[in-house]
């Protein structure tokens, strides 16, 4: 489904999709993962540009395709979007791991503080911040 959003948004822009632009996007939703520019430019063994990531995550946010995180001060983490299901993080502030995680009973209490002060919510985001079980052993 992203493939014909993207389509969409590059004919209406009338953007190329070069050879590298087309090769970081393939990685980028065949990997779906948090990433930081750093993580992309070595994952993709320097063969795409540092600038040519910034400009495409940029094209992907504002045809609503990739979400930018920044979890607890740290650098800009970069995702796809779900478009199938919402989900959460759990973030380990000793090694960064980030667990993607959906609790049905969390997302109805949210529905349920939402309604009961008569706010529309639009979107939302859930971060816990905390040690995963390998840092706990360490």
């Amino acid at each position: 489904m992203w493939e014909e959003i993207l389509a969409k948004y590059f004919n209406e822009k009338g953007l190329k999709k070069s050879v590298k632009r087309k090769k970081f996007i393939d990685f980028f939703f065949k990997a779906d993962k948090h990433f930081s520019v750093d993580e992309l430019y070595e994952k993709l063994g320097k063969k795409v540009s540092r600038s040519t990531i910034y400009r495409t995550l940029k094209l992907l946010k504002e045809c609503g395709l990739v979400i930018e995180q920044k979890f607890e001060e740290k650098n800009r983490r970069y995702e796809p979007l779900h478009l199938s299901y919402h989900h959460d993080h759990l973030i380990c502030l000793k090694c960064g791991k980030i667990i993607e995680f959906n609790e049905k009973k969390i997302e109805n209490i949210q529905k349920k503080v939402a309604e009961k002060y008569n706010f529309k919510m639009v979107f939302h985001k859930l971060e816990i911040y905390g040690y995963c079980e390998k840092c706990q052993k360490s």
